[in-house]
């Protein structure tokens, strides 16, 4: 946790004790509002270094769009699109980022295998169904891990 995120916290220590004189009701709303702004740091701290890198076809199925949405740079970015048996490798990709890689004909269905690396060196791997007649991306899933799973 950061000095200002301390500061906000304390501040908001203070100001919840000065209403315990005047109610105690309205202490209790500062003292959850407290709690609120704590896990929203904690939440904040978990999700600080996470490069996030996805893979979808273009609308004319030629191209392979790489993009890293994600709130950190990621690096020796690797793609293998199976079964077409292509490699292909980007250096790196800073948050909302995207790269493409054109395909010699167009793709109806594949699978691409995507391993990357934060700025930490931790390894990250992923993989995406590309399909030329639906959107390969499922939009119910989160943008980022909930919960620690990685």
């Amino acid at each position: 946790m950061d000095k200002n995120q301390r500061i906000v916290l304390v501040a908001g220590g203070l100001i919840a004790l000065g209403l315990l004189f005047i109610d105690v009701f309205f202490a209790l709303i500062a003292l959850i509002i407290i709690l609120v702004l704590l896990m929203s740091f904690r939440i904040m701290g978990d999700t600080k270094n996470y490069p996030l890198v996805t893979a979808d076809l273009s609308e004319d199925a030629r191209e392979v769009i790489i993009t890293n949405t994600g709130t950190a740079r990621a690096q020796k970015i690797q793609v293998a699109l199976v079964p077409l048996n292509i490699d292909f490798e980007i250096a790196s990709l800073d948050p909302d980022e995207e790269s493409g890689f054109s395909l010699a004909s167009m793709v109806s269905e594949a699978k691409a295998v995507v391993t990357y690396e934060n700025s930490e060196g931790q390894q990250f791997q992923r993989s995406y169904s590309l399909t030329a007649l639906g959107a390969g991306r499922d939009p119910t899933e989160p943008l980022f891990p909930i919960f620690g799973s990685r």
